[in-house]
């Protein structure tokens, strides 16, 4: 049996457990939800291949609920009469909270007759391992602590850039910790073939293949980039003509659905200027190596390429700053203006503390994102939106620390949340 290692999610979940009667995690398959969960839960069901407790949600619902709880439902959507079972034995119960839990690696179609869960169901979103998680970072950087003013010294883990190119190309999928990247390629190979081939089908129904593989190498393409979805739907189209828009949005749909996308929203800060921000989101799969997968690509092709492999860079920084400021009750998003000035990432806790990134793979590029930087909150009218927690520029190696214009540096194997 593989060893479990720790999660940032753990956290969540036993917070989430603590303040309601039953919680939803959801996320890509294969990224740890069930280890997760199942480390929480006294019982457990597997809705998508037990069909005993498939039949009992209708014909016996009593034999489910009347067992040691915590219970996890795993792949709760295989079923998705139980959503109303569970919110109903929420509402019934006098035996605290914490009492049910559910995974599911895809959101079901809505549903008029399913309730909101609000107030009775919590819901976690989980994604692949973050370095600091595998065991690829130092830790010595902390998220919470930058967000908190303190300047914060340490080092790279040890990766070079090339090292570096095979944790985006491996990704964080828990099964391929200790893979070699020609095993972890198939693996994703595969596990991509059944994206297409059976799960996205069950959204839009049974399409060409081959469409879908445009699709996602597209998106492949404009990774940590915000075109428009015409400008996907044309690229995705090639030689034959632009895919159709009620296409590309069904698929979109699908991919979001099956949580394997995780775009960042443009962020909406009060500004000095009138100048008009962009609303475009900017594309990012939930883990680097979708991409590199979906175009076929390996570490040496991303290392002959050095621009497109500073994009998917971006996609690994972006990954783990999500999940990092998840943990502190954050979110990601990016700043854009329409005459192409643009942070990478902002994050933001409640209560309207935030925080600037700039992201730069190579150290002969810090000045310039430090320089990006000072210039931005030159534009963002603090008055109004508040001084920033910290500006940080995020590199691939070196050292951690802050600068004497107040920039913190920190390699991306050296973060946490």
């Amino acid at each position: 049996m593989v060893e479990y290692r720790p999660r940032v999610a753990d956290g969540e979940l036993a917070a989430k457990m603590r303040a309601v009667g039953a919680v939803l995690i959801e996320g890509p398959k294969a990224c740890g939800k069930t280890a997760t969960a199942s480390r929480a839960a006294a019982t457990t069901f597997d809705m998508a291949g037990d069909p005993t407790a498939q039949a009992s949600v209708d014909l016996n619902p009593d034999w489910l609920f009347d067992r040691p709880t915590p219970i996890l439902f795993d792949e709760w959507q295989a079923t998705p009469a139980l959503w109303n079972r569970v919110r109903r034995a929420v509402d019934n119960s006098n035996r605290g909270r914490g009492l049910y839990l559910l995974t599911g690696s895809a959101t079901p179609r809505d549903d008029v007759n399913r309730h909101s869960g609000a107030g009775r169901i919590g819901v976690l979103r989980m994604r692949p391992m973050s370095l600091f998680e595998s065991g690829h970072s130092t830790g010595q950087v902390s998220l919470a602590g930058l967000l908190e003013g303190r300047r914060q010294l340490g080092a790279d883990s040890g990766l070079t850039v090339p090292d570096l190119m095979e944790r985006i190309v491996i990704g964080g999928w828990p099964d391929l910790l200790d893979a070699e990247e020609a095993d972890a390629r198939e693996w994703l190979q595969g596990y991509l073939r059944q994206i297409i081939e059976v799960d996205i089908a069950s959204f839009v129904g049974r399409r060409d293949p081959r469409t879908l593989e445009r699709v996602l190498a597209s998106l492949g393409r404009f990774v940590a980039q915000s075109p428009a979805t015409r400008t996907l739907a044309a690229d995705a189209g090639g030689e034959r003509g632009p895919v159709t828009a009620p296409t590309i949005y069904s698929h979109l749909d699908a991919l979001d659905r099956l949580r394997l996308l995780d775009d960042s929203a443009a962020w909406r800060p009060h500004m000095r200027s009138r100048t008009r921000l962009r609303t475009t989101p900017t594309r990012y799969f939930v883990d680097p190596s979708i991409a590199t997968t979906a175009l076929g690509v390996g570490s040496r092709d991303l290392l002959a390429d050095l621009r497109a492999a500073g994009f998917h860079f971006e996609a690994l920084v972006v990954r783990d700053l999500r999940i990092y400021a998840q943990a502190l009750g954050g979110r990601l998003d990016t700043w854009r203006d329409a005459e192409g000035n643009e942070v990478d990432v902002i994050v933001s806790l409640p209560g309207g503390k935030w925080a600037a990134f700039e992201i730069k793979m190579s150290q002969a590029d810090v000045d310039a994102g430090a320089a990006n930087l000072l210039k931005f909150t030159e534009r963002v009218d603090v008055a109004v939106q508040g001084e920033p927690a910290a500006l940080v520029v995020v590199t691939a190696t070196g050292a951690a620390g802050q600068r004497r214009d107040g920039v913190h540096v920190a390699p991306v194997t050296s973060l946490a949340p």
